[in-house]
């Protein structure tokens, strides 16, 4: 009798233990077309503008769900809601995020102060905004980190969004030669594309997405040169303030998701304005305000040191102390300063 009872219990566990697994399966099998009120042409219209899984789905609003397929609201909230579910997003413990941290890449800059500065690089999954004004290394920096990211993974990809007309292949030669990288695989590597307006500047973000899923590339480096130079130019005055900053927000937070998602790092260029009413210290301030500041994950001051070198200042981190670090700029690359 107690035999008989062991392998019943024994049976019901593993029947319970085998539905767990085909629910997991169950759920991992689950496509778009198996959400509710998504027929083919549906689909295919979510499709075409990036949402080819249920992630991108959870992780959409309902806006961007209305906009590509002309749902109604609270269709576009079912779907998202019914997503969400489907992949059991919800908390995750703190040893569950370390573990995850533990697939993050750091990026040298090139110069150990720089790298310790930071951690020990730039790290992926986080946004880097780097500010200063002309000729402080913000563009010197945007092609090192194209290059040496190709050093951390053989295959890595850098996209350059270039909105000023900086970037120079010429100059990714010389530091690939620096670098010891063979010069015209680091140019391969090297996604560039120039972008003409604001508007310009927001697609070639979506479009990064295509190149990762459809493409297969493995990109690991975003670079944006300069942030708000388009922005800066076609919203004047304080009447378009508030477009301008709603369009920065859905930018940065596009830049963010990438990051997330992909476990990539954003390196972003800003420009900066002199506040007229600091009588004391320094008037440099980036623009952009609270949008830029807050969505980025590190904040990078440059400015022009003596003898030719630049100063990094560290404003703003998730772990790391605000402090500074001395570079300087040759042919080569970023160096440490004596």
């Amino acid at each position: 009798m107690e035999q008989e009872l062991i392998e019943v219990q024994e049976t019901e566990s593993k029947r319970k233990r085998n539905s767990k697994m085909e629910a997991k399966i169950e759920k991992a099998e689950k496509t778009i077309y198996d959400l509710p009120g998504v027929g083919a042409a549906t689909a295919e219209k979510l499709i075409a503008v990036g949402f080819t899984d249920l992630m991108s789905i959870a992780v959409a609003t309902p806006s961007e769900l209305i906009d590509a397929t002309g749902m109604g609201d609270a269709v576009a909230k079912k779907l998202i809601a019914v997503a969400r579910s489907s992949l059991e997003m919800g908390f995750e413990s703190g040893e569950e995020l370390l573990k995850r941290r533990e697939k993050v890449i750091k990026i040298h800059t090139g110069s150990k102060a720089f790298d310790n500065l930071l951690g020990g690089g730039l790290e992926t999954g986080a946004i880097v905004e780097c500010f200063g004004e002309y000729g402080s290394g913000k563009t010197q920096l945007s092609h090192a980190l194209a290059v040496n990211v190709q050093s951390v993974e053989k295959d890595a990809i850098a996209v350059y969004i270039d909105t000023e007309n900086t970037f120079r292949p010429e100059r990714i030669i010389q530091l690939a030669k620096g670098a010891g990288l063979d010069e015209d695989e680091v140019l391969r590597n090297i996604k560039v594309a120039r972008a003409y307006n604001s508007d310009h500047q927001m697609l070639l973000v979506e479009k990064i997405e295509d190149l990762i899923k459809k493409q297969g590339l493995n990109v690991k480096l975003i670079v944006v040169d300069s942030l708000t130079a388009h922005f800066r130019a076609e919203f004047i005055g304080r009447g378009t303030l508030a477009d301008r900053q709603q369009k920065l927000n859905k930018h940065m937070h596009m830049m963010l998701k990438l990051a997330d998602r992909y476990n990539l790092s954003v390196y972003v260029t800003n420009q900066v304005m002199a506040k007229p009413d600091m009588f004391f210290g320094d008037p440099t301030q980036a623009i952009g305000g609270h949008i830029v500041a807050h969505a980025s994950t590190f904040r990078i001051y440059l400015r022009k040191g003596k003898k030719g070198t630049r100063v990094a200042k560290l404003i703003d981190s998730p772990s790391m102390p605000e402090g500074e670090a001395g570079f300087y700029v040759d042919e080569s690359g970023i160096k440490d300063t004596e």
